[in-house]
């Protein structure tokens, strides 16, 4: 078992194992105190581990109710948001008390966004259910519900009190959803780390503790650094912002890993022709992208991908900051002025004759 201690305006531990749910109850107890927790989660991951977990929160005295709602991105919007709001409310939560996210990214991010905003902010836990949760968006403090014009442009930065991560949890996940994580992986190899890249060559699931310790110890030291992403954070966006464009013209049938590997591809393809990269990086990353069966391009115009673009919620004005690859564990942030991003999209949209 290995302990991660992140410091940010509330320093809180990530607690990373195999086979440790059933501790889970003992760990909440001991960081949060409280009377009643309720457990968030969609409806796949509670026929999975709702028992085990209201169980474990039981022997450990609290009284336990558990809010769940239909999977997938789809639901990560204000109405559940207010729903599950109104149902601390029904459940007379006081501050004292904890909201629990068991679940992947969507989860976290609406349980994680009601927490920080039901009486100003309760205690939170996140359990992470899926790789993308767990070596990204359960930790760093990133919370929000997705509008019609964008995703997470209604959110908070609100950090968790614990991050307790059963390692085994990861085992249901389809070989689809699984490698949807790796594109997380690979992004945190890619910005800061290319032994961590290297290592990837070898199967991730072989060395999963190790990896997603790696990636949380990467996120810990960018976002103590800048945990409102004002510059350096802006580096964990790497393929995010072409990603999320692809997801919101999708209408978030693109899963978020398989949005992210594309924009990856994307990004990297664009920085070798205006000169940022050279091409035998590109050639790498499309190479591990490809070894995770990820995608290296996407089927939607530059246009389209631009206009989708402009809701981001990183638009600054009349510019928007993109992450371009320098080398492998070294990239850059550039601010493109809107009246150029469809050309810089385009660079990378465009497969044929790939740099060589």
């Amino acid at each position: 078992m290995k302990t991660i201690t992140v410091n940010t305006s509330k320093t809180y531990d990530i607690v990373i194992g195999t086979g440790i749910l059933e501790e889970a109850g003992s760990y909440v107890r001991k960081t949060c105190g409280g009377q009643k927790a309720v457990i968030v989660m969609d409806d796949n991951v509670a026929v999975l581990y709702e028992k085990r977990m209201t169980d474990t929160l039981v022997k450990s005295g609290y009284c336990v109710s558990q809010y769940v709602f239909p999977h997938g991105e789809a639901s990560k919007n204000t109405e559940t948001f207010l729903s599950l709001v109104n149902f601390l409310a029904e459940n007379k939560l006081s501050r004292t008390d904890i909201v629990i996210a068991l679940g992947g990214g969507v989860i976290g991010d609406l349980a994680g966004f009601a927490a920080a905003c039901y009486m100003r902010g309760i205690r939170f836990v996140q359990i992470p259910t899926t790789l993308t949760a767990a070596v990204d968006s359960s930790v760093g403090g990133k919370t929000a519900v997705n509008l019609a014009a964008g995703k997470n442009l209604l959110g908070a930065f609100y950090q968790p009190d614990l991050v307790f991560c059963d390692v085994s949890l990861l085992s249901t996940l389809t070989h689809d959803v699984f490698n949807d994580g790796c594109a997380e992986v690979i992004k945190y190899g890619i910005i800061a780390d290319n032994k961590l890249f290297e290592a990837l060559k070898t199967p991730v699931h072989t060395q999963l503790e190790d990896v997603i310790a790696r990636c949380i110890e990467i996120k810990r030291d960018i976002v103590s650094e800048d945990e409102f992403e004002n510059g350096k954070r802006k580096l964990l966006n790497f393929g995010h912002t072409i990603g999320h464009a692809i997801e919101l013209l999708s209408e978030y049938r693109t899963a978020h890993g398989h949005a992210v590997a594309a924009g990856m591809a994307v990004e990297a393809r664009a920085a070798v022709r205006m000169g940022i990269c050279e091409a035998c990086y590109m050639r790498d990353i499309s190479d591990m992208l490809r070894r995770y069966d990820l995608p290296i391009n996407t089927s939607y115009s530059a246009d389209k991908i631009m206009n989708a673009c402009l809701s981001d919620k990183k638009r600054d004005g009349e510019s928007l900051t993109m992450v371009f690859p320098v080398e492998i564990g070294k990239c850059v942030l550039k601010k493109i002025p809107v009246s150029e991003l469809e050309a810089v999209i385009r660079l990378g949209s465009d497969p044929k004759g790939d740099v060589k």
